[in-house]
């Protein structure tokens, strides 16, 4: 595999990145970087972790870097999830508490949790909210475990930008893959359609049972895309050959929640290189954080709309003896 690392990469230009990656030999990983200096978004660590994970040390080739850059992948625990020496070992290490969390492998609910109460002190938030978010990304990371379907789990790290007052954050896996997932209870032939349903309120893979489950309601994606919306952030999906990319409405639009993700904002790319698995990142503003809870009861009456629509379409299909 090779990945190049370029001077910029966050969700709003992520498509020539990922475009550049290469998958072929597995068993491998070439890593390499802008010469000068890199910044980049959570999800671009999470995914090279998660790629590169069961790659052997001796087969993976990162690129000399500059003590800068080495030091922030050293810290973002990049390094230390590749299982290769990143040449870093005299540096003194000081509590990210607050600032960011490094690359977590997470396996079980018990990971999770870990990864979500660190989470909390980056948000800056009231306990209210915060509890809110938290909840949110419990429901995408049990997305990962309940249907990635893959010993490795999957790779989350997130990052506090206290200057435009966000938090950026990014999981990834190389589990099955969302159309296979979404595959098992709905019928459908392309990446697209897979991410469609996916995105949409009261799908899940567990079940073709409208409104999903007691335990899966499926709405953990439509949950963090929403807030990505309200706060007119980026919002991306990755999985097969195909990126959705939330787009940022315009400060002028008034805010609405379709339970259809294609008909938001968005961008949507069908010829990417093959990612095995799946990819999530999105950016959080928090400095509109009074419009949250009025964001959870709009999500909700969507959600539930959504759910008696397709029911009621369903029970209006005629029947055939």
């Amino acid at each position: 595999m090779k990945i190049h690392i370029p001077n910029s990469v966050w969700l709003g230009n992520i498509n020539p990145f990922l475009a550049s990656f290469d998958p072929s030999d597995p068993d491998s990983l070439d890593l390499t970087v802008n010469e000068k200096w890199f910044s980049v978004h959570p999800v671009v660590l999470a995914m090279i972790a998660s790629v590169g994970v069961n790659v052997d040390a001796s087969r993976i080739r990162c690129a000399k870097l500059e003590a800068k850059s080495r030091y922030y992948l050293q810290r973002m625990g990049l390094f230390h999830a590749l299982k290769i020496d990143g040449g870093m070992d005299d540096i003194t290490e000081h509590e990210p508490a607050g600032r960011f969390i490094p690359l977590t492998q997470i396996h079980t609910a018990d990971d999770l949790s870990s990864f979500v109460a660190n989470m909390i002190p980056l948000l800056h938030l009231p306990a209210e909210h915060a509890k809110t978010i938290g909840y949110i990304m419990s429901e995408l990371g049990r997305n990962v475990i309940e249907h990635a379907r893959t010993s490795e789990g999957a790779f989350l790290c997130a990052q506090y930008y206290q200057k435009s007052n966000t938090i950026r954050i990014g999981i990834a896996d190389t589990g099955i893959g969302i159309k296979e997932a979404i595959s098992q209870s709905h019928s459908v032939s392309t990446d697209a359609e897979a991410i469609r349903l996916a995105l949409t309120p009261g799908i899940t893979g567990v079940t073709s049972r409208e409104g999903g489950n007691d335990v899966n309601a499926g709405a953990g994606l439509f949950f963090i895309k929403s807030i990505a919306q309200a706060n007119r952030d980026f919002f991306i999906l990755y999985s097969g050959s195909t990126l959705y990319k939330l787009l940022k409405r315009t400060s002028s639009s008034r805010l609405r929640l379709f339970a259809d993700p294609f008909k938001d904002r968005h961008s949507l790319q069908t010829d990417l290189p093959y990612w095995q698995g799946t990819m999530v990142g999105i950016d959080i503003n928090l400095d509109d954080t009074k419009e949250f809870i009025l964001l959870l009861d709009a999500i909700h009456e969507v959600y539930i709309k959504a759910i008696q629509e397709r029911k009621k379409a369903r029970y209006k299909k005629a029947k055939f003896v």
